[in-house]
């Protein structure tokens, strides 16, 4: 059953649906003796991305400052992301709140949307 606990994605003008692939970044701010146990609960988060449409992911850190973690996921279309939105179950909302409670930063982790697009001349910009 879907949970409905994502907002919906800040954009500065509509996004066409078929506009794609779409690059999602969640920033965190882990404290060193909790890193062992994010980065497991970060694997069963990988496993629900992956499952609900992600066709990559990864997870890195800062090279100046290791405490910053950044998770990053790729999905075929802007649809596709908004259709992860919706379909967000509970037991995947568990997931997501176990990996947030590692998270040390001020508020929420950082969420980003990058969308693809042709270079000019190839199409639409």
């Amino acid at each position: 059953m879907p949970s409905r606990h994502w907002p919906e994605p800040l954009t500065a003008a509509p996004v066409e649906h078929d506009r794609g692939p779409v690059l999602i970044q969640i920033v965190y701010r882990i404290a060193p003796e909790d890193r062992t146990d994010f980065l497991k609960a970060l694997a069963r988060l990988s496993a629900e991305r992956r499952r609900d449409g992600a066709y990559a992911w990864g997870i890195t850190e800062d090279a100046a400052d290791p405490t910053l973690m950044l998770e990053w996921f790729q999905v075929e279309s802007w649809a596709e992301h908004l259709r992860q939105h919706q379909r967000v179950s509970k037991a995947d909302a568990d997931i997501q709140a176990e990996v947030l409670r590692f998270h040390r930063g001020e508020g929420r982790p950082t969420v980003r949307h990058f969308l693809a697009f042709n270079h000019p001349g190839e199409g639409r910009a």
